[in-house]
Protein backbone atom coordinates (compact mmCIF):
# COMPACT_ATOMS: atom_id res chain seq x y z
CA UNK A 1 0.00 0.00 0.00
CA UNK A 2 1.28 3.47 -0.74
CA UNK A 3 1.68 5.75 2.28
CA UNK A 4 -1.27 8.05 2.91
CA UNK A 5 -1.45 11.50 4.43
CA UNK A 6 -3.96 12.58 7.04
CA UNK A 7 -5.73 14.70 4.43
CA UNK A 8 -6.02 11.77 1.99
CA UNK A 9 -7.42 9.57 4.76
CA UNK A 10 -10.03 12.09 5.86
CA UNK A 11 -11.16 12.66 2.24
CA UNK A 12 -11.53 8.91 1.61
CA UNK A 13 -14.42 8.15 3.99
CA UNK A 14 -17.51 6.82 2.22
CA UNK A 15 -19.85 6.17 5.17
CA UNK A 16 -19.66 9.27 7.33
CA UNK A 17 -20.14 12.99 6.85
CA UNK A 18 -17.28 15.34 6.05
CA UNK A 19 -17.69 16.80 9.55
CA UNK A 20 -17.38 13.37 11.17
CA UNK A 21 -14.33 12.59 9.03
CA UNK A 22 -12.77 15.90 10.08
CA UNK A 23 -13.25 15.11 13.80
CA UNK A 24 -12.16 11.45 13.90
CA UNK A 25 -8.78 10.45 15.32
CA UNK A 26 -6.22 9.68 12.61
CA UNK A 27 -3.05 7.88 13.80
CA UNK A 28 -0.22 10.28 14.55
CA UNK A 29 2.40 7.70 13.54
CA UNK A 30 1.55 7.50 9.83
CA UNK A 31 5.22 7.90 8.88
CA UNK A 32 6.15 4.91 11.06
CA UNK A 33 3.55 2.48 9.68
CA UNK A 34 4.90 -0.60 7.81
CA UNK A 35 3.33 0.52 4.52
CA UNK A 36 5.12 -2.16 2.46
CA UNK A 37 3.42 -4.85 4.55
CA UNK A 38 -0.04 -3.27 4.56
CA UNK A 39 -2.85 -4.00 2.14
CA UNK A 40 -5.04 -1.58 4.06
CA UNK A 41 -4.61 0.79 6.98
CA UNK A 42 -6.68 -0.11 10.02
CA UNK A 43 -6.72 1.43 13.48
CA UNK A 44 -8.84 1.74 16.60
CA UNK A 45 -9.73 5.14 18.04
CA UNK A 46 -7.85 5.56 21.36
CA UNK A 47 -10.49 8.05 22.54
CA UNK A 48 -13.42 5.76 21.66
CA UNK A 49 -12.37 2.08 21.86
CA UNK A 50 -15.57 0.87 20.19
CA UNK A 51 -14.64 2.76 16.99
CA UNK A 52 -12.33 1.56 14.28
CA UNK A 53 -11.37 2.78 10.85
CA UNK A 54 -10.20 1.04 7.73
CA UNK A 55 -8.67 2.57 4.58
CA UNK A 56 -7.91 0.55 1.47
CA UNK A 57 -7.01 1.41 -2.07
CA UNK A 58 -9.64 0.45 -4.60
CA UNK A 59 -9.56 1.35 -8.29
CA UNK A 60 -6.47 3.49 -7.70
CA UNK A 61 -7.88 5.66 -4.93
CA UNK A 62 -8.24 5.33 -1.17
CA UNK A 63 -11.62 4.38 0.29
CA UNK A 64 -12.22 4.52 4.03
CA UNK A 65 -14.83 3.05 6.36
CA UNK A 66 -15.93 4.06 9.81
CA UNK A 67 -16.59 0.96 11.97
CA UNK A 68 -18.11 0.22 15.35
CA UNK A 69 -17.33 -2.91 17.29
CA UNK A 70 -19.64 -4.77 19.57
CA UNK A 71 -18.84 -4.58 23.24
CA UNK A 72 -16.82 -7.51 24.44
CA UNK A 73 -18.91 -10.25 25.89
CA UNK A 74 -18.17 -13.70 27.19
CA UNK A 75 -18.60 -15.17 23.70
CA UNK A 76 -15.32 -13.52 22.66
CA UNK A 77 -13.32 -15.82 24.92
CA UNK A 78 -13.98 -18.60 22.39
CA UNK A 79 -11.76 -19.03 19.39
CA UNK A 80 -13.15 -17.05 16.45
CA UNK A 81 -12.02 -16.56 12.86
CA UNK A 82 -11.61 -13.26 11.05
CA UNK A 83 -13.65 -13.30 7.85
CA UNK A 84 -11.09 -11.12 6.08
CA UNK A 85 -7.75 -12.85 6.69
CA UNK A 86 -8.97 -16.20 8.12
CA UNK A 87 -6.80 -15.89 11.23
CA UNK A 88 -8.27 -17.46 14.36
CA UNK A 89 -7.97 -15.72 17.71
CA UNK A 90 -9.07 -16.34 21.27
CA UNK A 91 -10.94 -13.12 21.98
CA UNK A 92 -9.18 -11.21 19.19
CA UNK A 93 -12.03 -11.06 16.68
CA UNK A 94 -14.84 -8.51 16.91
CA UNK A 95 -18.06 -7.97 15.06
CA UNK A 96 -17.33 -4.73 13.21
CA UNK A 97 -20.37 -2.87 11.94
CA UNK A 98 -20.16 -0.20 9.25
CA UNK A 99 -23.04 2.18 8.53
CA UNK A 100 -24.02 1.93 4.87
CA UNK A 101 -23.03 4.83 2.67
CA UNK A 102 -25.52 7.49 1.65
CA UNK A 103 -29.23 7.50 2.36
CA UNK A 104 -29.29 3.87 3.53
CA UNK A 105 -26.78 4.69 6.28
CA UNK A 106 -28.75 7.78 7.28
CA UNK A 107 -31.75 5.48 7.76
CA UNK A 108 -29.72 3.29 10.12
CA UNK A 109 -28.79 0.44 7.76
CA UNK A 110 -25.44 -1.19 8.35
CA UNK A 111 -23.24 -4.11 7.32
CA UNK A 112 -21.20 -6.25 9.70
CA UNK A 113 -18.28 -8.67 9.54
CA UNK A 114 -16.07 -10.48 12.02
CA UNK A 115 -12.65 -8.84 11.73
CA UNK A 116 -9.41 -8.97 13.74
CA UNK A 117 -10.00 -6.63 16.69
CA UNK A 118 -6.73 -4.80 16.12
CA UNK A 119 -7.43 -4.47 12.35
CA UNK A 120 -3.99 -5.91 11.56
CA UNK A 121 -5.03 -8.62 9.06
CA UNK A 122 -2.19 -7.75 6.65
CA UNK A 123 0.39 -8.42 9.34
CA UNK A 124 -1.22 -11.72 10.42
CA UNK A 125 -1.34 -13.01 6.83
CA UNK A 126 2.34 -12.20 6.33
CA UNK A 127 3.38 -13.70 9.67
CA UNK A 128 4.60 -10.30 10.95
CA UNK A 129 2.20 -10.46 13.90
CA UNK A 130 1.46 -13.64 15.88
CA UNK A 131 -2.05 -14.47 17.07
CA UNK A 132 -0.84 -17.51 19.02
CA UNK A 133 -0.73 -21.24 18.50
CA UNK A 134 -3.10 -22.53 15.83
CA UNK A 135 -3.97 -19.05 14.62
CA UNK A 136 -3.11 -19.72 10.99
CA UNK A 137 -4.51 -22.88 9.44
CA UNK A 138 -2.21 -24.83 7.14
CA UNK A 139 -3.03 -23.98 3.54
CA UNK A 140 -1.44 -25.02 0.29
CA UNK A 141 -1.92 -21.66 -1.42
CA UNK A 142 0.91 -19.14 -1.70
CA UNK A 143 1.32 -15.99 0.37
CA UNK A 144 0.36 -13.91 -2.66
CA UNK A 145 -2.86 -15.91 -3.02
CA UNK A 146 -3.66 -15.42 0.68
CA UNK A 147 -3.12 -11.68 0.29
CA UNK A 148 -5.32 -11.59 -2.84
CA UNK A 149 -8.08 -13.45 -0.96
CA UNK A 150 -7.92 -11.03 1.97
CA UNK A 151 -8.03 -8.00 -0.35
CA UNK A 152 -10.99 -9.53 -2.21
CA UNK A 153 -12.80 -10.09 1.12
CA UNK A 154 -12.18 -6.47 2.11
CA UNK A 155 -13.32 -5.20 -1.28
CA UNK A 156 -16.52 -7.28 -0.98
CA UNK A 157 -17.18 -5.79 2.45
CA UNK A 158 -16.61 -2.28 1.10
CA UNK A 159 -18.95 -3.03 -1.81
CA UNK A 160 -21.70 -4.04 0.63
CA UNK A 161 -21.26 -0.78 2.52
CA UNK A 162 -21.43 1.34 -0.63
CA UNK A 163 -24.23 -0.65 -2.35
Amino acid sequence: MKPLTEQEIRAAFVNCTKGEAKRLSVPRDLDDRPWDDLDYLGWRDPQAPDRGYLVMELDGRPRALQLRSTDSGSWQARRSMCTMCLTTHSGGVSLMVAPKAGRAGQQGNSVGAYICSDLACSLYVRGKRDAGAGARLHETITLDEKIERMVANLAAFLAKVTA
